[in-house]
């Protein structure tokens, strides 16, 4: 499981608490930042009891906190800013086995701004930014002496769950899997690209990346020369 997932999971599991949940709801459905007290009365439960949660939302990077004197008042005697808490920007959602449409949407957004742009037909744009974001995504993950130990790494961090066979990298998820099997060729294609950039980024000279789909794998796979 990559970190993010893992990161994920842990939202997911801190809102299965109810109390905890009740207070992450309430907060949510505010127009502003709230204080404790007012987030206590708000699921009926003491205030130490709403403190305590909540901040266990800030923790998991559930919630945001913010500092500000709820009268209005400034100067001396206008007493300390009040603890309050608004819902963060972090989604809740996890999906095993993982996918990766954020990073898709990504892609492919940046593919039809370029085709928009410069008037080239939108799945070869789609392929260009697709190859300039997996050598982004390598320049940020990039560790570790072998290439194809380093480039799993990479494709781990990013749903696709490498698997070392016969010498090759099989990938045994896609992570954009129901949009591949609506749009194959423009996905698959987009794959390929990333993967590409991943490995032109990480200058592992000894890899190929290669269409190769068969159920139950991402049509990816990474040859190698040295095979066994």
């Amino acid at each position: 499981m990559s970190k993010e997932l893992a990161r994920r999971a842990a939202r997911i599991g801190a809102l299965a608490e109810p109390t905890r949940r009740a207070l992450y709801l309430y907060v949510s459905a505010q127009p502003d930042a709230v204080g404790r007290e007012e987030a206590a009365e708000g699921v009926g439960v003491p205030a130490h009891t709403a403190k305590f949660h909540l901040d266990r939302l800030v923790d998991e990077g559930l919630l945001d906190v913010e500092f500000r004197r709820l009268t209005g008042r400034t100067g001396p005697g206008a007493g300390r800013p009040a603890k309050l808490y608004r819902r963060s920007a972090a989604e809740v959602s996890v999906s095993l086995p993982e996918r990766r449409y954020d990073l898709a949407g990504e892609v492919l957004a940046g593919g039809v701004a370029r085709a928009t742009r410069t008037g080239a037909p939108v799945a070869d744009a789609v392929r260009d930014v697709a190859t300039e974001t997996g050598r982004r995504l390598a320049a940020e993950h990039a560790g570790g002496a072998d290439e194809l130990d380093r480039t799993a790494g990479v494709l781990a961090r990013n749903g696709y769950e490498p698997r070392f066979t016969d010498g090759d990298l099989c990938l045994t998820n896609c992570p954009f899997d129901r949009l591949a099997v609506q749009h194959p060729e423009l996905v698959c294609g987009m794959n390929l690209a990333l993967v590409s950039g991943v490995v032109d980024g990480l200058g592992a000279d000894g890899l190929t990346p290669e269409l190769a789909p068969r159920p139950g794998f991402c049509c990816v796979r990474v040859s190698s020369a040295r095979r066994p």
